[in-house]
């Protein structure tokens, strides 16, 4: 927010609760990348139940001083779609909004020095049938962090590819003894003789070099700490029943399978598409469609979520 024109950021802010009353919305959420005066802010929002969302650690974590609920979405790289998209999956995870709430977002969709776009989310539409219980239960598993962090360097794997070529992999996360039992060595390990500390997917680094070994053959197996446990496993599970959509290939099955046989969640790369997949239990739980130009949310259905609405005279999210 651009601290010259403070009157700026206040009527903005003004608009943004008008049309939170308008669309009787339930949370306004603020994508901010600067400091700000946090009890006038307070103060000009008072019972709406409001949302700040940064890049900064420091940034969310002032806000969070001054009694305002906070997301960190440390993904200083993403696009502003991404950005909505994660921040919002993170508060639904962290219960500071409920999964079919209605929120309207403000936040910077064409300039660079302030706030510009306001957006009406529906959070039903938008996640599709991601709720909490669904996080939760995952959570259970496997914990939340480690999910997160995997099934983005997912998405990125899916979005990017390779040197312009389209990439296919399988992670396999938590109950990783089982995994290995039931897997064996398809080549060359990436990660062999490494410490934790040199395999851990909470570093970038090690997440950039698994982009390079991706292409590989065989999948990775990832402990429920975000360790890489090894890469390149053939998965020799035992067959099971599947009901699975028609057109998945046999890296899909075996993902679906191994998370039927063991407690792990399986996040699958499709080669053709970039699709995602995260298999629990054998089925597909959640799939995300990882755009080039945002990552887009879809339910199980595969129908094309619809609910973003632009408010009147604002411009649209890129």
């Amino acid at each position: 927010m651009p601290t010259k024109n403070p009157d700026f950021f206040s009527s903005f802010i003004g608009a943004g609760l008008n049309l939170v009353a308008a669309a009787d919305a339930d949370a306004l959420v603020l994508f901010l990348e600067k400091e700000t005066d946090w009890e006038a802010l307070e103060k000009t929002c008072g019972s709406v139940e409001t949302v700040i969302v940064s890049n900064s650690n420091e940034l969310v974590t002032a806000a969070a001083e001054h009694g305002l609920s906070s997301v960190w979405v440390d993904r200083p790289e993403a696009t502003v779609a991404e950005m909505l998209t994660q921040s919002l999956l993170d508060a639904v995870a962290q219960e500071l909004i409920k999964p079919g709430a209605t929120v309207v977002a403000a936040y910077r969709g064409f300039d660079f020095a302030k706030l510009d776009t306001l957006t009406v989310l529906k959070l039903s539409e938008r996640l599709g049938r991601l709720t909490a219980r669904d996080l939760q239960r995952l959570e259970t598993k496997v914990p939340l962090d480690t999910l997160k962090v995997v099934v983005d360097l997912a998405v990125e794997v899916g979005r990017e590819g390779r040197e312009g070529k389209p990439v296919g992999t399988m992670f396999i996360v938590g109950d990783h003894r089982k995994v290995m039992e039931q897997s064996q060595p398809a080549g060359f390990d990436a990660v062999k003789g490494y410490s934790k500390e040199e395999r851990t997917l909470f570093d970038k680094g090690v997440r950039e070099r698994v982009k390079e070994v991706a292409q590989m053959d065989g999948a990775f197996i990832i402990s429920a700490a975000g360790t890489i446990v090894s890469t390149s496993r053939i998965i020799d599970t035992n067959p099971v029943e599947l009901t699975m959509t028609s057109g998945l290939g046999a890296r899909h099955y075996t993902g679906a399978a191994i998370s039927k046989n063991t407690k792990a969640i399986a996040v699958v790369v499709s080669e053709s598409s970039g699709t995602v997949r995260i298999f629990q239990n054998g089925q597909i739980v959640l799939r995300i469609e990882p755009f080039r130009r945002a990552m887009k949310w879809k339910n199980l259905a595969g129908s094309e979520p619809d609910g973003v609405k632009e408010s009147e005279g604002k411009s649209s999210a890129p």
